[in-house]
């Protein structure tokens, strides 16, 4: 798994009108091949009308599945440079449809192709570009009688506190990065003398809003 990675945040669209043609940018993160067909088949029976639905797509932690489709257009003009702006985002598993609907005016193959790269950026654009980072969910169990020490230091290092179980004994979740979890158990057992019980939990990835890491 990768430690850290771009992709767009939300399924996001945004329009733009050249010569006369109408050119509408859509961009989704997508976890799989199935997933980014899906949505693909889902832009092509809402805008069914369209004359063209390009699309073009990324997956894999070292991009092993490209695929794209000039759906009509001339080839080279439309499914590549769509296909192009991913890879020049540097995003991961994100799919990119850029529907036409013809306005009359032939744009040539130079003007085709700049008109679908101002389609897939504005779709990406639209969809909000995030960082994503690895993270272990690590589950600390600890007596009542230290519980505000070790939250308090968990805090005071700017440690992710996810939630806090409380039964005979305390239990509290934290996000780690995945890079530091070996240093984070030793941390644990030096902070609590040995009077605590640590447990990895799943993998997952956060992103980071206004200074504050979110799933």
């Amino acid at each position: 798994m990768l430690y850290n990675y771009r992709t767009v945040y939300e399924y996001g669209c945004q329009e733009i009108e050249i010569k006369r043609s109408r050119f509408i940018g859509h961009a989704k993160p997508v976890m799989s091949e199935e997933e980014a067909i899906d949505f693909i088949k889902s832009i092509k029976e809402k805008h069914k009308d369209a004359t063209h639905n390009v699309y073009a797509y990324i997956l894999g932690d070292r991009d092993e599945i490209q695929r794209y489709s000039d759906d009509g257009e001339p080839s080279g003009t439309a499914g590549v440079p769509v296909l192009n702006v991913i890879k020049s985002e540097g995003l991961k598993n994100t799919a990119v449809v850029v529907t036409r609907y013809f306005g009359g005016i032939l744009l040539g193959a130079s003007g085709l192709i700049r008109a679908y790269v101002k389609g897939a950026k504005l779709g990406i654009e639209a969809a909000k570009i995030v960082e994503k980072i690895l993270f272990k969910s690590i589950y600390i169990t600890i007596d009542y009688t230290i519980l505000g020490m070790v939250q308090n230091d968990l805090l005071k290092n700017n440690f992710i506190i996810k939630n806090i179980d409380y039964t005979d004994k305390v239990t509290l979740n934290v996000y780690v990065p995945f890079q530091d979890k070996e240093d984070f158990e030793k941390y644990i057992v030096n902070l609590t003398n040995s009077r605590s019980v640590v447990k990895e939990g799943k993998d997952i990835y956060l992103y980071k809003k206004d200074d504050k890491y979110v799933e």
